[in-house]
């Protein structure tokens, strides 16, 4: 059986190869010309697949096929794809072709992002994990709120599998006011956005399933996927970050056949691009095309950061008829992290399904906090909550930003209009060694690897807006003494198995 999900088409990997421009990671002009056709060949597929470009297990064209297309000899390309071969970057099978890999020292991060122990919280500055301390005074009184009503609820039994009723009526209400007409009986109500996905991966994702997902994408997730068994189709971003490359998730869809396609249209989790309303139409009507059920998620939705941003309708607006997109929410980003309230909006018969296999999970929410939600909800005070939190990660991705263009000037970024993260090319250096020197410098950054499927992104590195003023300053400059130390060749070589946790 062959090894490769996906496949890369000759035209588009040869238009991948000559957009590829110089940077701080590739050799000088002088060298590079030097290079025989065949080494350059390998070395731009190699950057490729680590920098996500092209993902891991793509199926690659036929040596005749990519000749053609990128105007070199056939003995090129093979000699090309022997090279990577030996380096571990390509594997084959006669009769199957030949697929992107990455070599086994390079092996994928075991787990996700865990928070940083609260007793370290003095001496690192932890830009691992993308959360604000709650926006009070709002979280007290919503607490207060909850509290005064309670005591209907109190004299129940307390379990409500779908959720409070209260609460599923307001989150469907809000909905049709956004243009998205919901009925209560297409809510759920879930502990977090984990929650939420892991309920539908268990429904649908089960164990040797395919799912898509955006490379990069959130790193918890794809651990959460993973662990639940499925075999990750990992599909490359537009380029320049301008959200989704329609025609690759197509292709996608059409080759791999996955039961699930898991996506963040909104300040996407790490890169923080915004899929505009074209994209979006066109993936719904992909997806409802291969019979894949799209997974929209939400939680970074209501995060603008700057005045300007005309944000596009949410993607289940594309699905009337719900048979394609199940939307999930939380209130982890947009209020705080500690609130562990997430929702799932979905075709009935799917929130039923969902709801039947609950009792064998987690039985239900936490009665208090959706009270909570919806006290913040129905008073008017989640709105007020969130313009504390867009000024405050506004404030800091300003901060962050700032420290980071003066402190690193090689990196390379996208200001993101919205969200709570900036994705980051780390001028050539391995991600992985940045994270694991960094800590030793007092800093905590999460690595490319984690956000990508089977050792991609190596090259960077995910910087939250968690920090402002004079503790973003000094974020960015043990970021810089962390670099000085890998450019100069100081800092000890470390496995990639040391780091990842």
């Amino acid at each position: 059986m062959a090894q490769w999900t996906s496949a890369v088409g000759a035209t588009q990997l040869a238009r991948q190869l000559a957009a590829q421009r110089p940077g701080p990671s590739s050799a000088p002009a002088a060298r590079a010309r030097r290079q025989p056709a065949y080494r350059a060949l390998a070395d731009g597929i190699r950057l490729l697949v680590l920098e996500g470009r092209v993902p891991v297990a793509a199926r690659l064209p036929a040596e005749r096929e990519l000749a053609v297309a990128h105007g070199v000899s056939r003995t090129t390309v093979a000699a090309a794809y022997e090279a990577l071969r030996s380096e571990g970057f390509l594997e084959s099978r006669r009769g199957a072709g030949s697929w992107t890999a990455v070599p086994a020292g390079n092996p994928l991060p075991a787990r996700g992002l865990e928070p940083l122990p609260p007793e370290s919280l003095g001496s690192l500055i932890d830009l691992g994990t993308a959360a604000l301390p709650a926006p009070e005074p709002w979280l007290t009184r919503a607490v207060g709120g909850a509290l005064e009503e309670l005591p209907p609820y109190a004299h129940t039994h307390g379990d409500y599998p779908a959720g409070v009723p209260a609460l599923r009526q307001l989150l469907a209400e809000r909905y049709t006011a956004l243009g998205v007409p919901t009925m209560p009986e297409q809510i759920m109500v879930t502990t977090g956005a984990m929650g939420a996905m892991d309920a539908i991966c268990h429904l649908f994702g089960g164990r040797g399933e395919r799912i898509a997902v955006e490379s990069p994408s959130y790193a918890n997730i794809l651990q959460l996927m993973r662990e639940a068994g499925a075999r990750l189709v990992p599909v490359a971003m537009a380029e320049g970050l301008q959200g989704w490359d329609v025609p690759r998730w197509r292709q996608a869809l059409r080759d791999a056949a996955p039961r699930l396609a898991y996506v963040v249209a909104d300040f996407h989790n790490p890169t923080g691009a915004l899929a505009d309303e074209d994209q979006r139409r066109q993936l719904v009507d992909a997806a409802r095309s291969a019979g894949t059920v799209l997974v929209v998620d939400e939680t970074m939705t209501e995060l603008i950061l700057d005045e300007d941003v005309d944000m596009p309708r949410r993607v289940c607006a594309f699905d009337p008829a719900g048979s394609t997109v199940i939307t999930v929410g939380s209130a982890s980003k947009a209020f705080w992290a500690g609130m562990r309230i997430g929702w799932v909006r979905a075709a009935p018969d799917v929130i039923r399904s969902l709801v039947a296999a609950r009792a064998y999970a987690d039985m239900g929410t936490p009665v208090l906090e959706q009270l909570a939600v919806h006290w913040l909800m129905r008073t008017g005070g989640w709105e007020e909550a969130l313009k504390l939190r867009r000024t405050q990660a506004k404030g800091n991705r300003d901060a962050l930003v700032a420290a980071v263009r003066a402190e690193l000037p090689a990196w390379e970024f996208h200001v993101p209009a919205g969200g709570l993260t900036l994705w980051v090319r780390t001028g050539g250096l391995s991600g992985s060694r940045l994270a694991e020197v960094g800590e030793r410098m007092g800093v905590r950054v999460p690595s490319g690897p984690r956000f990508g499927v089977d050792g991609a992104f190596e090259g960077y590195v995910r910087l939250p807006f968690t920090v402002a003023g004079p503790v973003a300053v000094e974020a960015a400059a043990r970021l810089g003494r962390a670099a000085a130390l890998l450019e100069s060749g100081a800092a000890p070589h470390v496995s990639p198995r040391t780091f990842v946790a």
